[in-house]
């Protein structure tokens, strides 16, 4: 399914169209996919909210599949494998934040789905160092949504400085909240969600919050940390004023709309933080998927054949998926 220009999703701008299978580079393994999540990344390049890099491209970056082939000089996979593939496609290796642990900040760093080909397709390729094998818990379903909402969420997690036993707010209930509800539950967290669909409240207090309500109402105590997922700026303001002294409010999300001008005494004072969450590192991967597996997390998953991928970014869009939304290739 592939974009040749940005348009509303309403009018299903995806395409299906025959491509040739990529040949994989010496240090590349060639991925036959079985399924890929979807993701607000994906609605945002669609739309234009994020500038496209590469035209035409093909979307997707939560991608499980097999190794179907491979070069030469790959040693890590074998044929058969199972893999998974997330946002970060890959990074320069050389520079003052890759050789910080901060590949995520890389300047040269391509993305899956964004710079190069991404995962709503049968084939992709990819350099073997930036694949994750998968856990064996998971089926291909389950895994998807832990390659960019699960390890995003987690970013956003220990970012927002939460600590076992505080209170954490959550703005937004979709796929990434809905796994971090769960790690943050593990770690005895009481968890505060706000959102303003039914049916994602209704998930909210099947994963354990404490409390739920609507993204305008203030939570009845005060909050250690928040994160927000949702791309709306104003909702800034509405974390701070809910938040404790001393607290953090991570910004989850690749895309926000403009953050209103606010006064500094009611909602920044007393040491209150805003930190913005930025793509995330292999090693937030690797820890996050051996942390999904110890739990175990288990994703709500929604299923959409490829050829329906604009159908389901359509209800992605009007918040009408519950849990994670995946592409099964078949």
């Amino acid at each position: 399914m592939i974009l040749n220009e940005p348009t509303s999703i309403d009018n299903s701008p995806l395409k299906l169209v025959e491509l040739p299978i990529p040949t994989p580079k010496p240090t590349e393994l060639l991925i036959k996919i079985s399924v890929c999540g979807i993701c607000h990344t994906d609605l945002h390049e669609v739309e234009g909210n994020l500038p496209l890099i590469k035209k035409p491209i093909i979307p997707g970056h939560q991608i499980i599949g097999r190794v179907e082939s491979k070069g030469k000089m790959v040693t890590r996979f074998k044929i058969g494998d199972r893999i998974g593939i997330a946002w970060l496609h890959s990074t320069c290796g050389e520079c003052k934040f890759c050789k910080s642990n901060n590949e995520n900040l890389c300047d040269k760093a391509f993305f899956t789905g964004y710079n190069v080909d991404g995962g709503y397709a049968q084939y992709t390729v990819i350099r073997e160092d930036f694949v994750y094998p998968i856990p064996e818990i998971f089926i291909d379903r389950e895994a998807a949504p832990l390659l960019c909402a699960g390890i995003i969420g987690y970013r956003a997690l220990r970012s927002s400085k939460i600590k076992p036993g505080n209170r954490l707010g959550l703005y937004g209930f979709g796929a990434s909240a809905h796994i971090a509800i769960q790690i943050a539950v593990h770690w005895g967290c009481e968890v505060y969600v706000f959102t303003r669909s039914h049916e994602h409240q209704k998930l909210a207090k099947k994963l354990g919050c404490v409390w739920v309500g609507d993204t305008t109402h203030l939570p009845p105590h005060k909050l250690d940390s928040t994160i927000i997922f949702a791309p709306a700026g104003e909702l800034v303001l509405n974390a701070l004023e809910s938040l404790e002294k001393g607290g953090t409010v991570a910004l989850a999300g690749i895309y926000m709309t403009p953050i209103p001008e606010m006064e500094y005494n009611k909602y920044l004072y007393h040491e209150k933080t805003i930190c913005s969450v930025t793509n995330s590192t292999r090693t937030d991967g690797e820890e996050l998927l051996k942390l999904s597996a110890s739990i175990p997390i288990k994703p709500e998953t929604t299923i959409f054949p490829l050829e329906e991928a604009n159908q389901a970014l359509q209800l992605l869009k009007h918040r009408q998926i519950t849990g994670a939304g995946i592409i099964e290739i078949g």
